[in-house]
């Protein structure tokens, strides 16, 4: 009999385990849409062009970052002091509800529920981020582009363990006066963009944005010039985020 209630003291114990086990499987990571807006010289958001570009791929940001509660979209603007420019932040509120076990009739009801809803957050979203995309910067911020301060608040949104995709809406030209400055002295070759790419990301090997997703969205059309659209800096920033083991880095 004693050993009969150990016995069943353990399977008690290993039901109630497994059962844990389940419950943390289910458990999903939100997703944080970052947005690195350029407001400096060099991007000009009233070009027609960039503006229906940039617009729709602010929308695509929006539609693949937000599909739950928890779910966030976070705008910086890119310039001289990016990492004091953090200007939105938006949380999704709307709950996916647990539709195992509903009949048909329930189920069609909760997902109608949930795409109304879901759908009004995002175009809420939609209109918050496209008035910032279109704010003008007229102070002094708009002479340098420092993108690469962007690298220790990726890591830091990281560090909460969330899904993270960052999405640049800039020429990627990099001009900071104590460090890079494309428009002073662009890369001239693959090799040098690489080389180049690697002295600099050694600097924040420190900060872990490993497995991140990169979306770069440029503001220029098909028919641009490598003097406009050099292609050389393009290859610098994949090395870049290659090196510092982001997962992808997707051109547009």
């Amino acid at each position: 009999n004693i050993i009969l209630g150990i016995c069943l003291v353990f399977i008690v114990l290993g039901c109630g385990i497994f059962e844990e086990e389940k419950k943390e499987s289910k458990v999903v990571s939100n997703t944080v849409g970052m947005l690195f807006l350029d407001k400096t010289q060099s991007v000009n958001v009233a070009d027609s062009f960039v503006k229906s570009k940039y617009l729709a791929a602010i929308k695509t940001a929006i539609d693949e970052s937000i599909n739950t509660k928890g779910d966030a979209i976070v705008v910086y603007y890119v310039h001289e002091n990016t990492a004091k420019a953090k200007c939105l932040e938006m949380v999704s509120k709307t709950e996916k509800e647990n539709t195992e076990g509903l009949n048909g009739t329930d189920l069609e009801a909760a997902n109608t529920s949930y795409e109304i809803s879901i759908q009004k957050e995002r175009r809420l979203m939609l209109q918050q981020v496209t008035a910032k995309l279109m704010a003008s910067n007229t102070s002094s911020s708009n002479q340098e582009t420092n993108l690469s301060a962007s690298v220790p608040i990726l890591s830091n949104v990281l560090l909460s363990g969330k899904n993270v995709n960052a999405y640049y809406f800039s020429d990627m030209i990099e001009s900071v006066k104590t460090g890079r400055d494309f428009h002073k002295m662009a890369p001239i070759s693959v090799r040098q963009a690489e080389e180049w790419a690697a002295a600099d990301a050694e600097t924040m090997k420190k900060f872990d944005i490993s497995g991140l997703k990169v979306k770069i969205i440029l503001p220029f059309d098909p028919l641009s010039s490598s003097k406009t659209n050099n292609p050389n800096v393009t290859d610098y920033w994949k090395k870049y985020f290659e090196l510092l083991n982001v997962g992808e880095v997707i051109e547009l």
